[in-house]
C-alpha cells in the first residue's frame, strides 16, 4: 500500500508505504514507518524508524496517527490531521491535507497545530466548516479518552 499526502490542491507533497493492518468498510488502519530524518517538532521529536499505526477514513474530515518510539516503542502520541475524506483504494491512499493539525499527548494534553496555514488556505465556506467540525470532534475524542 502506498500512501499519498497531496496539499489542497490535490498535488503530492509526500508518499511513503504502508502495510494494511485492517480494513473496515470507511477506514483503513495502516502500519508505515517515519522515512525522514529525526525532526524535532516542539511538542514531540519524529524520529526515522518511529511506528506509526495510521486511520485514515472515507467518511471523516480527519486522520489519526498514533505515534510510537522507535527505540523503546513507547506511545509518543496522536498526531490527527484535519483533511478531506480520504480515498481509499486497495494498493493506495489519497488524503488532501488541509493544513490544520492536533497533536495529542499520552497525558491528554493537546497542542494545536498550523492555524495560520489554514486560515491562509481558500476553502470553500462548506469545507471550513467542516474542517472546524472536525476539529472540535478530535478535542472532544482527545478529552474523553485516546483519539482511535
Amino acid at each position: 500500500m502506498i500512501v499519498y499526502k497531496l496539499n489542497e490542491h490535490g498535488r503530492i507533497v509526500w508518499q511513503y508505504p504502508a502495510e494494511v493492518l485492517e480494513r473496515g468498510e470507511n477506514y483503513v488502519r495502516l502500519e508505515a514507518f517515519f522515512n525522514r530524518d529525526d525532526t524535532d517538532f516542539g511538542f514531540a521529536t519524529f524520529k526515522r524508524g518511529d511506528r506509526f499505526v495510521e486511520y485514515f477514513y472515507d467518511d471523516r474530515w480527519y486522520n489519526i496517527f498514533a505515534v510510537y518510539d522507535r527505540d523503546d516503542g513507547a506511545l509518543k502520541g496522536w498526531y490527527c490531521n484535519v483533511c478531506r475524506p480520504a480515498v481509499l483504494g486497495e494498493t493506495a491512499v489519497h488524503c488532501e491535507d488541509l493544513a490544520l493539525d492536533l497533536w495529542v499527548a499520552p497525558s491528554g494534553a493537546t497542542t494545536l497545530l498550523d492555524e495560520d496555514e489554514f486560515a491562509a488556505l481558500n476553502l470553500p465556506e462548506s469545507e471550513q466548516n467542516a474542517a472546524q467540525f472536525a476539529l472540535h470532534t478530535l478535542q472532544n475524542m482527545a478529552r474523553s479518552g485516546l483519539p482511535t
